[in-house]
């Protein structure tokens, strides 16, 4: 299956998951994951959250910033690969002066 983010309709959010500034987004859903394409807008950030019952990867496509991933900072550019496992907790921002864009992947977990 391709899933073509051009073809997707793209969503803006302002203060995703109880974070600053605004967010964009272009989503695929099958229930069990959730496949997206996404961007925080400089200065921009997502709140700080607990996955429960998924996991998150995300692989960073441009621009720089930092996680805060159970109370601890981990930067990140271009290339870089944060894993957020269930039961952990995570917040994202950008630093820079560019659109932070990634690929984020939130699959179901089953116990």
């Amino acid at each position: 299956m391709i899933i073509d983010f051009k073809n997707i309709p793209e969503e803006e959010i302002v203060g995703f998951k109880g974070g600053e500034g605004v967010t964009t987004t272009r989503s695929f859903d099958d229930k069990d994951n959730k496949i997206m394409k996404m961007s925080l807008t400089q200065g921009a950030s997502s709140g700080y959250h607990k996955h429960e019952g998924t996991c998150e990867t995300v692989y960073i496509l441009s621009g720089v910033g930092h996680f805060i991933y159970d109370g601890q900072r981990e930067d990140v550019g271009v290339g870089s690969v944060h894993y957020c496992p269930e039961g952990h907790s995570h917040s994202m921002h950008n630093d820079g002066d560019e659109p932070l864009t990634y690929l984020a992947i939130v699959t179901t977990v089953e116990r």
